[in-house]
């Protein structure tokens, strides 16, 4: 079985200029632990874009985590009726008058799925995705935040210390971690609906600074048509 990416939009992607950014919806990927929404913030703030950020709210969530039988699709199923209500939300209040920066894409509710659910509800999950991303605009420009799992790991398990400090954190392990990111990285570089910005983070500080929010904007400036690579130096 392999992860579709969905294209339910026909419409020609943006080109961008190399003086100016030419979008007007931006869309952030990656696995859990690459401080997404740190960058969506960030970039944001630099663009005086508004920002759209994940809620991390879903009652099945806990049942989830405790493996409960049949929370996973309950918890999928709420994640992705939840994101297509506030993305969906924000088209209908004129999401293109101001620039926008989201700290996720729509379609990778098919990473989690895949993953998480069996035939059957992947199944009906897929159906049910097919109707609702309809809907949604696609974002002009995607960036997803690729990395090693070895380093995903470490880096996931430094945030989840540093969070224990103040209360509650996500419980995902090693061998999740490992499966999610090779989902991602399926996903990725089977996806062509719009212009995408393979960003390598393994050498980056995600602290997310000015210096690599100036070069990052380089390279959103520099972007065309397809897939362009960014290595960022360490």
């Amino acid at each position: 079985m392999s992860l579709m990416v969905a294209q339910p939009f026909a419409r020609e992607p943006r080109l961008y200029s190399a003086t100016r950014l030419d979008f007007r919806y931006l869309a952030i990927e990656g696995p859990p632990g690459l401080e997404k929404s740190k960058l969506a913030e960030r970039l944001g703030a630099r663009l005086d874009a508004s920002v759209v950020l994940e809620s991390r709210d879903n009652p099945f969530l806990a049942d989830f985590q405790a493996e409960r039988p049949g929370a996973a699709f309950q918890a999928q199923l709420f994640f992705t009726l939840a994101r297509h209500r506030q993305l969906l939300a924000l088209r209908q209040a004129d999401l293109f008058s101001q620039a926008t920066v989201c700290d996720y894409l729509f379609e990778r509710d098919q990473i989690y799925a895949f993953i998480t659910l069996d035939d059957n509800e992947l199944f009906i999950h897929q159906r049910l995705f097919d109707l609702v991303v309809r809907d949604l605009a696609p974002p002009d420009l995607v960036i997803y935040l690729q990395t090693p799992t070895d380093v995903l790991v470490r880096r996931w398990k430094q945030r989840a210390d540093r969070q224990a400090e103040d209360g509650p954190v996500d419980v995902l392990d090693a061998e999740y971690l490992a499966e999610l990111n090779e989902g991602y990285n399926h996903f990725f570089f089977h996806y062509t609906a719009t212009p995408l910005l393979v960003v390598e983070t393994s050498q980056m500080d995600l602290s997310w600074d000015e210096a690599a929010i100036d070069e990052l904007l380089k390279q959103i400036r520099g972007m065309g048509r397809g897939t362009q690579y960014y290595v960022p130096r360490a």
